[in-house]
């Protein structure tokens, strides 16, 4: 693996000249890019999601359109339309905002579930169809979404539908005292954002991301990812656990933590700490549990205490056997991630 060691920490260091003490959330976003996936980030407004999204695409090299969600925003201002041409007598496909590297759809809960649906096709097959006409997206393709959590006026919820193809949703979250102190001097002057610059190529992002899926996964770990999903279909206030895509999901974002990690397993601590952005946006819970305010982070947590952990007894050399096969065979390869 010739990428590993220097990708995420040349990525991380250039995010991190835009956003100030968000390591862990920028390292979980690359982590859901890196699986492939997309990214749901929803916070208070201000708290840097749309900084976040600019500055990923920035770093990775990859092209980025921004898609202000409104209530009159039609399906084909997203996807493109096909225009009729005179003077051939056809009609022509105008790609739209959708044909890029990066989108960022900013306040996506703000249009209407026609236009919301139009990208489920775009994101689980990085495809568009118009008239009956399929259009391949670019690769990479990543959309990136926000949405307020508090604020419910002119708003329609993401149906579940929708939910389940972000692979991660994140909290960018407030900063503290010294971190905002430190924010107030650097952005004084010019925003480096203007200024950033690519530290990668969409080349090496491919490369990374099949060598993602690369990454060992035991039969072990395999059990616990799937233990934890099972938990919350079980969970006494879910009315609506997570399907085989969280399980996908999860294995998945620990993939891609390991790889930044420089690892070439998969280790409990992994799926830990991706258990909570690739499942609880997944969860719907039922209406006794919402009116007592229960958060589907806390049901996540539960499920984290209650699954069993199983035992990290791997070595390199161990580890070496096990990807060289019995007799020098191919290595047992882990599956793709949901997005």
């Amino acid at each position: 693996m010739t990428t590993m060691p220097t990708f995420s920490a040349r990525v991380l260091e250039n995010v991190a000249r835009v956003l100030v003490g968000k390591e862990d959330v920028t390292r979980l976003a690359l982590a859901g890019v890196l699986a492939g996936g997309h990214v749901l980030l929803e916070d208070a407004p201000g708290t840097g999601k749309t900084m976040l999204a600019r500055a990923l695409a920035a770093s990775l090299g990859l092209t980025f359109r921004r898609v202000q969600f409104t209530p009159d925003l039609l399906p084909g201002d997203v996807t493109g339309v096909s225009v009729y041409r005179p003077a051939s007598g056809t009609f022509e496909f105008v790609p739209g905002p959708i044909f890029t590297g990066v989108l960022l759809a900013d306040e996506i809960n703000r249009a209407t579930p026609k236009t919301q649906s139009a990208l489920l096709e775009a994101m689980g097959e990085g495809q568009v169809t118009e008239s009956g006409v399929t259009h391949r997206l670019p690769a990479p393709f990543v959309v990136i979404a926000t949405q307020n959590p508090v604020e419910h006026e002119g708003t329609y919820r993401l149906p579940e539908a929708q939910l389940d193809r972000f692979l991660l949703r994140l909290s960018v979250g407030y900063p503290t005292l010294e971190e905002e102190v430190r924010l107030l001097d650097r952005l004084q002057g010019e925003h480096p954002i203007h200024t950033l610059e690519a530290v990668t190529t969409p080349a090496e992002l491919l490369a990374a991301q099949r060598e993602v899926r690369e990454i060992f996964v035991s039969v072990d770990v395999r059990r616990y990812v799937a233990g934890l999903v099972r938990r919350t279909r079980e969970h006494p206030v879910v009315a609506l656990g997570g399907g085989p895509r969280a399980s996908l999901a999860l294995q998945g974002t620990a993939q891609a933590l390991a790889w930044q990690a420089g690892r070439r397993f998969v280790t409990p601590d992994d799926v830990q700490r991706a258990a909570v952005g690739a499942l609880a946006h997944r969860l719907s819970l039922n209406i006794e549990a919402r009116l007592q305010g229960q958060g589907a982070s806390s049901v996540v947590q539960d499920v984290l205490n209650a699954e069993p952990v199983p035992v990290e007894g791997h070595t390199e050399g161990d580890l070496q056997a096990t990807l060289d096969g019995p007799a020098g065979g191919p290595p047992a390869r882990a599956g793709r991630a949901g997005g």
